[in-house]
């Protein structure tokens, strides 16, 4: 985490202009150093290479999300150290660009893209006409659901969050020991149902007012997430278990949870940890808060910056926008080895893509499901230190689990905590 006022005081807190163009010039190919942690992301890197003979990327993997994050940080901090291209997920862009540690690529073509990315996408990574990411993948929302036991026990697959809640009272009737799902506490899932739910809570453009920050988490489209969810934990109808642990996924894979409100790039990390009831589970659409509606939400996505310590920031634009971009090679591993979600639009609508029928899914081609909702997906914003809003949406929400919070102040003692750090930080604050 930065310190207070070190978001605002970027002089001090960012490395050089990165102007110098050192590699290349002499005949030879451009090396590029590549930071992200992308699964069988060395496939990627191989397709680059033998399909470039002006630059050559020198890959490196330090640490996933927060751990690659804190090295950054510290680079831009110190002046040196960065690479010259780095994953960065899309909340994470406005923190680095108020640390002015991040070219813009428009300057070097990148705005030529546009039309290639879904629009929702497209928008998080830029600001204006500045270009300050490039989209790789995302993680558009849908309902995964055990359909052989909602089958068996004749319980309708919910259309609306009311038809969920139902479901969840049905689901426990039928096995006192199952749940519907269970709340992860996972910042980037809570987001995302936020996000479906019509919650507009953050607002931030360098390029509008660089010192001025929206925060409002406490609306009713925001709240209705945590009455519902929280609702269901305080009844026992939803379990408290964090995602991605060995304790989750023998869960998932066991009966316990029937539900789990997943991401389009599910269909891949399923696959490979539930062993013991592939072809059981199916995708719906999201559940919506009124019937009849079809909003969305997005949980996940990455992205590839160039830093201002780049030796050769064109050479560095070059790798962002080629390493996938439209690169046959690099989509071909990653979707069928790193299961990754494309942005890219001709990608996600190419038959072979949305047609692809899932073993695990029983054959059911669920991409027909994730790519209509990625398509919808409205403008979202975050702020300039949103690893700070999530980490203190997961403590407090870990508080109401715990029973010394109401669920009803969750959101609220967060909107006071964020509002207070965000002014430690020099912002403006409005809602």
């Amino acid at each position: 985490m930065l310190t207070a006022g070190c978001l605002l005081a970027v002089a001090a807190c960012s490395g050089g202009d990165g102007a110098s163009e050192g590699t290349g010039t002499d005949g030879k190919p451009a090396h590029v150093s590549v930071w992200a942690w992308y699964p069988e992301f060395k496939g990627v890197v191989d397709a680059f290479n033998a399909s470039h003979t002006d630059v050559q990327i020198d890959w490196t993997n330090v640490g996933t999300g927060p751990d690659q994050y804190a090295k950054l940080k510290t680079a831009f901090t110190a002046g040196t150290g960065a690479p010259d291209v780095a994953m960065v997920e899309f909340q994470e862009i406005p923190t680095f660009v108020i640390l002015e540690a991040l070219v813009d690529m428009g300057q070097y073509g990148a705005n030529d893209d546009k039309d290639l990315y879904a629009e929702w996408a497209w928008s998080q990574a830029t600001d204006g006409e500045k270009v300050y990411a490039i989209p790789v993948d995302g993680g558009p929302m849908a309902l995964m659901y055990r359909k052989d036991l909602f089958d068996r026990f004749q319980i309708p697959v919910p259309r609306t969050w009311a038809e969920y809640a139902d479901a969840a009272v049905r689901i426990k009737a039928a096995d006192p020991g199952a749940y519907i799902a269970s709340f992860g506490s996972d910042g980037g899932w809570i987001n995302g149902l936020m996000w479906q739910a019509g919650c507009r809570p953050y607002g931030y453009s360098r390029a509008a007012a660089k010192e001025k920050v929206k925060i409002n988490l406490t609306s009713p489209e925001c709240k209705k997430v945590f009455d519902l969810h929280g609702g269901l934990v305080e009844k026992g109808l939803m379990a408290k278990d964090p995602f991605f642990t060995a304790d989750a996924t023998a869960a998932l894979d066991s009966g316990k949870y029937w539900t789990w409100a997943a991401a389009g790039w599910t269909p891949g990390y399923v696959a490979g940890s539930l062993k013991n009831t592939a072809g059981k589970w199916a995708v719906a659409p999201m559940p919506q808060w009124t019937a009849g509606a079809d909003d969305q939400g997005d949980w996940g996505g990455s992205t590839f910056t160039v830093t201002k310590q780049a030796k050769n920031p064109k050479a560095a634009t070059e790798v962002a926008r080629e390493l996938f971009g439209s690169s046959k090679a690099a989509w071909d591993v990653g979707l069928n080895k790193a299961f990754l979600y494309p942005l890219v639009k001709n990608v996600a609508a190419d038959p072979a893509f949305t047609g692809k029928a899932y073993d695990f899914f029983a054959g059911q081609k669920v991409n027909e499901i994730f790519v209509p909702v990625s398509e919808k997906l409205g403008e979202f914003q975050y702020t300039p230190f949103q690893d700070f809003v999530f980490g203190d949406l997961n403590d407090r929400s870990a508080e109401a689990m715990a029973g010394s919070r109401s669920w009803g102040s969750v959101l609220e003692e967060t909107q006071k905590n964020v509002v207070a750090y965000a002014q430690q930080q020099g912002f403006t604050v409005t809602q």
